[in-house]
């Protein structure tokens, strides 16, 4: 007697998911139906804008690239979104009698159940409308819609089951923290890469299609494309290579499922070794100075690189102070004062020192007794902030001065980074101690709720007084610039604003210090509200 299919079971389940998760509340419901309403739209738009493509001279490398990035958007989804789709994680049927190969069959049937693979049915079905003329062209598009849709779909599943320990761990969250940061980056790359398109035509994207036409799923777009022009031999080997591509994706997605649920989960076992390597790791406290401020520049540093929440913010504003300076200069548009950018955003991470700790900061508060003890907390937190600025606003200083060409004004742009900076550690140390806030560490709100009235005051109320601060020295670099002699003495810049950057600080720690010593308690209960 042949066992029942499981394929319908598990299209029903994922109905049933999804249909559940919108029983959930009415928010949840609200959201996934105008999220829905809103990606069908843009399906549809879409889906118009190809067919208006059709006999354009460039639309194969319209279509084929955008084939290429929606199959790089199915392999990145399940790293950055873990928690989208809970049959992407298949750990819950380890207990089931199931085999591999019926279970890929049936995961990858209910896998095409969704808003993303209509979406991408829209888009390769206007794909290939944009390219195919002719009886046989519109056949062979009909399987390469079949291919490339299974690619994307068979490519996130494979992704997510060989990272099923990483999406399911802390680092996956990280990793969906940080999804924004990379919706953020990708935002400006796409606005970069619009401009010079219409600047320079469609035309600039053949030579990057010719190489795509060759990569799953573009390939398959390829294909009709070259029937349309009559080469078969060539629609041939790209509709080969795309099912090739889904055979090799299937084995591989089979293998490791197989692994998975037959070999125990190493990360629950206890890993001696590894702790002890990490009791006995100590080569950052050995580059930092003894005493307490060594002990809080570590503390603060491991924040950086452990806590989801502070690393999403510190990775954000390392990549926009990198990109708004040197974009702009690649466009031909930018100033060498651009790169004051990277100061001005990195010199925000100073702002809610104490509301990083979250709830935590009671231990710290236990160890402040006096002025001088949060004097040299502060201090300790400014130089671990101090480590990575400076080094970071230097490099992007100099990369946005080379890429200009205009060497002249590189003393006076550092200058006035370090200026900024130096005003910025100031007014965040004492806006730290003045206006804390939570940060809730669940989700994706930055503040905790009633809360939002404070976060405004402390980092836009911070930077206005920052950007008064740093008046003397912008004051100065105008008068040296429309002075007549003036040019001979610019590079005086660069020494007056790292000697007044650091006056400011040291000035900004003294004044918090105190104010942050009297107000611990009401600091403890501002950072650990929510």
């Amino acid at each position: 007697m042949s066992a029942p299919a499981i394929t319908p079971v598990f299209v029903r389940l994922k109905l049933s998911l999804l249909r559940n998760g919108l029983r959930q509340s009415r928010g949840r419901k609200a959201a996934y139906i105008t999220s829905a309403v809103f990606a069908l739209l843009f399906a549809a738009l879409q889906l118009i804008g190809l067919i208006a493509l059709r006999g354009h001279a460039h639309a194969e490398s319209v279509v084929v690239l955008a084939v290429a990035v929606l199959g790089l958007g199915w392999a990145v989804m399940p790293l950055f979104f873990p928690s989208g789709d809970e049959t992407l994680d298949p750990t819950r049927l380890v207990m089931l009698p199931l085999r591999p190969r019926p279970l890929v069959r049936a995961l990858l049937t209910a896998s095409l159940v969704g808003i993303g693979p209509l979406f991408t049915l829209c888009l390769l079905v206007g794909s290939v409308v944009a390219v195919a003329r002719g009886g046989a062209a519109f056949a062979v598009g009909a399987v390469a819609v079949v291919l490339a849709l299974l690619v994307c779909v068979a490519l996130a599943r494979a992704v997510a089951v060989a990272n099923v320990r990483l999406l399911t761990s802390r680092k996956g969250r990280d990793l969906a923290v940080l999804s924004g940061l990379v919706i953020a980056i990708g935002a400006q790359i796409v606005n970069f890469g619009a401009q010079r398109l219409g600047a320079s035509g469609l035309g600039e994207l053949d030579p990057a299609a010719e190489v795509l036409q060759w990569v799953p799923p573009a390939s398959a777009i390829g294909a009709v494309h070259a029937v349309s022009e009559g080469s078969y031999g060539l629609a041939v080997a790209q509709l080969a290579l795309t099912a090739g591509a889904l055979m090799a994706l299937l084995a591989f997605w089979s293998r490791h499922l197989t692994r998975l649920m037959t070999s125990p989960d190493g990360s629950t076992l206890p890993g001696a070794e590894s702790a002890a390597k990490e009791r006995s790791s100590t080569g950052l406290a050995r580059l930092l100075p003894a005493g307490r401020t060594g002990t809080v520049m570590e503390r603060s540093l491991r924040y950086v690189w452990r806590d989801p929440k502070t690393k999403a913010a510190w990775v954000t504003s390392l990549a926009i102070g990198l990109i708004v300076p040197v974009f702009n200069a690649w466009q031909g548009t930018g100033s060498v004062y651009f790169a004051c950018f990277a100061a001005g955003m990195l010199g925000i991470q100073m702002y809610n020192q104490f509301g990083q700790d979250t709830s935590a900061f009671w231990m710290v508060a236990m160890t402040i007794s006096s002025t001088r003890d949060a004097y040299v907390e502060l201090r300790a937190r400014a130089y671990a902030l101090l480590l990575i600025t400076l080094p970071y606003a230097t490099l992007v200083t100099v990369l946005t001065t080379a890429m200009l060409g205009d060497w002249r004004r590189l003393p006076e742009a550092l200058g006035l980074s370090f200026a900024l900076l130096g005003a910025m550690l100031a007014t965040g140390a004492w806006t730290s101690a003045r206006f804390p806030y939570s940060i809730p560490q669940e989700g994706y709100k930055n503040v905790a709720p009633g809360q939002a009235g404070l976060a405004w005051i402390s980092i836009f109320g911070g930077m206005v007084a920052a950007a008064l601060l740093c008046a003397p020295v912008i004051a100065l670099t105008i008068w040296l610039n429309v002075s007549a002699d003036g040019d001979d003495w610019t590079w005086l810049l660069l020494p007056a604003g790292a000697v007044y950057g650091a006056v400011l600080t040291t000035a900004g720690l003294k004044l918090a210090a105190p104010r942050t010593a009297r107000r611990l308690p009401e600091i403890l209960a501002a950072v650990s509200k929510g």
